[in-house]
């Protein structure tokens, strides 16, 4: 049977199987993981409003809430959770295609490594990447959540994890899901906190990154350590 005589929210599933994922569009994809539409609209045209209010951005629709989605007519609870659902399992695969113990050669290294775990996250987190003396990542960790203008990083947790791993080097980062790039007072006295202590360990503080949707600022970059 030709696709076009086919109920429409079947139409991508078939486009799947007979001419491969990378035939489809964006909306198509978005509509199978949905699986209908609603009564007004096809599968595809619901993805394609969907999409259409992101500006046709994953990322963007990878910050909507399940109360965001149900928004839209048409899309329920079930609905919002299997979307959700799909591009969290796309944001883990990315958080596993870093390779082992990639090597910190730049800020631009570590921000490659940490915005997988920080650009798209509504509140903030507190990450530490734990290096040895080639720059090359031994451990990921991360150790706030919250803010750490509320709950402060525990320089004694961060210290014994970079002993735990035979750490020379720790960057440490954090998200500002607002998108501003400028460091409060909170973040450049714990970055002076940290530095400090591990001077006293021989442990180098090699920078601080705030990290946000699409753009990051480095403390080592900006001449702030």
């Amino acid at each position: 049977m030709s696709i076009k005589f086919l109920a429409e929210d079947d139409r991508p599933r078939e486009k799947f199987l007979l001419k491969g994922k990378n035939s489809l569009s964006d909306s198509e994809l978005l509509a199978i993981i949905m699986g209908s539409g609603s009564r007004d609209e096809t599968a595809v045209e619901l993805a394609r409003k969907i999409l259409a209010s992101v500006d046709n951005s994953w990322h963007q629709l990878s910050l909507m809430t399940v109360k965001d989605l149900i928004k839209f007519k048409g899309v329920g609870e079930v609905k919002a959770i299997s979307i959700a659902t799909a591009l969290e399992i796309g944001r883990r695969r990315a958080a596993q295609e870093i390779p082992d113990k990639p090597q910190i050669t730049s800020s631009k290294a570590a921000y490659d490594v940490l915005k997988i775990h920080l650009s798209d996250l509504r509140t903030e987190e507190f990450w530490a990447l734990f290096l040895n003396q080639n720059n090359k990542v031994v451990h990921l960790s991360q150790l706030t959540q919250g803010g750490i203008n509320q709950s402060l990083v525990d320089l004694r947790i961060l210290f014994k994890i970079a002993m735990d791993h035979f750490a020379t080097g720790i960057i440490v980062s954090h998200n500002h899901p607002s998108g501003n790039l400028k460091p409060s007072q909170e973040d450049i006295s714990i970055t002076k906190k940290i530095k400090d202590a591990g001077n006293l360990l021989n442990i180098q503080l090699l920078d601080h990154l705030i990290i946000t949707q699409n753009a990051y600022l480095s403390f080592a970059d900006e001449g702030l350590l």
